[in-house]
């Protein structure tokens, strides 16, 4: 369906209904002009810089790189305002929703991290704002559903399907449809239908874009390994963004494996999803036999999703990137890890990425390298690390 340019390969497209076409075309239209035009791209830098904190620090860790024997850099998205790389990506959305004329902005969140990013945004630019949220979510992430309601938005529980992410993102396409006219949907994903994955990618990329030239100024050249979790995957596409045409550098998109692939409960969708279509695209995804999408699990709200980007489908059949998964276990393991050896609290999303990259750094040399995006901070997930610790079941 719709333009070539809205492919990568055979995926994304625009699987949605009739009405939301021609409001798809607008919001493309509108993109297009603005990422050419000098004035928007000057206001956005601008509240990157004085309003979220960029640019980032490339951390190199110290502590990690002695202990697993390569040199390994993080990417401090944690230390953006609001907490996570979400941010990126709303004051984009929200200055091309302004830019549009709209006056209200809606938005799907499963960790939170993109709802408080969008309630955020949308304080700061005077919108009105209303979040779908998973009724399991909103008890898995209440610390971010008070964030939310204090910068004044509206959590609209959603208690259908697995009261999660996806479901979150079905009633937010079926209210946008209705609402369209004068209301922006902000996708927190790199996910969608075009221009979404293009959109999310384009802001998201800054972490890239620094981190590459970070990486040539501290070390000199490239890294050997640039790594990320996938969910969705926006910080992982915005990670590899710079570096998709540096053939020298593995791209590693990490997934949530959850209790083990083996037993079902995991959001694999790389590892054992099939080509299909969910929220407007086709991509990987986690289906039955008879193509019915089946739920995602992961001890991370934010990895709890049982599809993935089209471009990161796209990346994997083109052999450009790998996609690997980690259990609940292995991440709650590399958080502690992180914690006690460089006095951070990572998002468990993140914490898929360093466990993953604890595990690679002992085939690496200690003359290589790795950047590994550290997506979030922890301070959110410290309810369900504390029952994790507890040995309570932490996995509702």
């Amino acid at each position: 369906m719709g333009n070539e340019k809205a492919y990568y390969g055979q995926f994304g497209g625009q699987y949605v209904s009739e009405s939301l076409m021609n409001t798809l075309a607008e919001v493309d239209a509108a993109f297009e002009e603005a990422i050419h035009d000098p004035e928007f791209l000057k206001q956005y830098h601008y509240y990157l810089k004085q309003y979220v904190g960029r640019e980032t620090p490339l951390y190199f860790a110290e502590r990690l790189s002695e202990k697993y024997g390569t040199k390994i850099y993080l990417k401090r998205e944690d230390l953006n305002h609001t907490g996570a790389h979400k941010i990126n990506n709303v004051i984009g959305q929200i200055l091309l929703a302004k830019r549009m004329g709209k006056t209200k902005v809606i938005a799907e969140t499963g960790a939170g991290q993109h709802g408080v990013a969008t309630a955020t945004g949308a304080a700061l630019f005077h919108m009105e704002c209303t979040v779908y949220m998973g009724a399991e979510d909103i008890e898995r992430q209440k610390l971010n559903v008070m964030r939310m309601e204090m910068l004044g938005a509206t959590v609209v529980p959603v208690h259908s399907g697995s009261n999660t992410l996806k479901d979150a993102t079905n009633e937010a396409i079926r209210t946008w449809a209705k609402t369209a006219e004068d209301t922006f949907y902000v996708i927190g994903s790199a996910v969608g239908p075009y221009p979404y994955p293009k959109m999310v990618k384009e802001f998201q990329s800054c972490i890239s874009r620094e981190a590459k030239r970070q990486f040539a100024e501290e070390v000199g050249g490239l890294p050997d390994v640039v790594m990320a979790c996938v969910g969705g995957g926006s910080n992982s596409i915005g990670m590899f963004a710079d570096f998709i045409e540096e053939k020298s550098v593995r791209l590693i998109g990490v997934e949530a494996a959850g209790l083990g692939i083996e037993t079902g409960k995991h959001a694999s969708a790389m590892a054992l999803g099939n080509p299909g279509v969910l929220h407007g695209m086709k991509s990987y995804l986690l289906q039955d036999d008879d193509g019915n999408v089946q739920l995602a699990h992961s001890i991370s709200a934010g990895l709890d999703y049982p599809g993935v980007g089209p471009e990161h489908a796209y990346l994997k059949d083109s052999r450009r990137a790998e996609y690997v998964s980690i259990t609940d276990v292995e991440a709650m393991d590399a958080l502690m890890e992180l914690c006690k050896l460089e006095g951070i609290i990572p998002a468990i999303e993140s914490a898929h990425a360093m466990a993953y990259a604890f595990k690679l750094a002992k085939e690496m040399t200690p003359e290589q390298s790795m950047i590994v995006c550290l997506s979030g901070r922890g301070d959110k997930d410290v309810n369900t690390i504390a029952d994790y610790l507890a040995g309570k079941g932490y996995l509702n």
